[in-house]
């Protein structure tokens, strides 16, 4: 078996993920303007958010395309720097954590579309983030 070399690894791993993260953006920013969804996110406990909920939405949406960003510069594509490259590794790894939390509370929801839709994309971004941070970083 032919192993790819580890910057192909980066930039298909970034590549995923950054897909993955854009659909999570993009579901954060729905429910930020109001989409009645809120069975599939916040433990499912209100169809329509609140709007408390609503603005932790607006902010989590940018979070994650800023992250998006970050995880697709990491892996090598060319796209606009949005964090200083010293602190890049810094938010691969604060992201990795969020995401590994995020794969623990989606799994333990009492929302079971929560579950179904949320968990497994948590855990692919999970997966792709970290292999993107390990194949990125400096050979020593």
């Amino acid at each position: 078996m032919t192993r790819l070399p580890s910057s192909s690894i980066a930039r298909v791993s970034s590549g995923v993920g950054a897909v993955f993260l854009t659909a999570l953006a993009g579901f954060q920013l729905a429910l930020a303007l109001g989409a009645p969804w809120g069975r599939a996110a916040y433990g499912g406990a209100t169809e329509h958010p609140t709007k408390r909920m609503r603005a932790s939405s607006a902010v989590a949406s940018v979070v994650w395309a800023v992250i998006a960003l970050v995880v697709l510069r990491r892996g090598g594509h060319e796209v606009r720097r949005v964090v200083p490259g010293q602190a890049v590794p810094a938010v691969m790894w604060t992201a990795v954590g969020l995401l590994a939390v995020g794969v623990v509370l989606n799994t333990l929801t009492p929302s079971r579309l929560e579950r179904m839709i949320w968990a497994p994309v948590s855990l692919v971004l999970l997966v792709t983030t970290t292999a993107t941070e390990l194949a990125a970083r400096p050979r020593r």
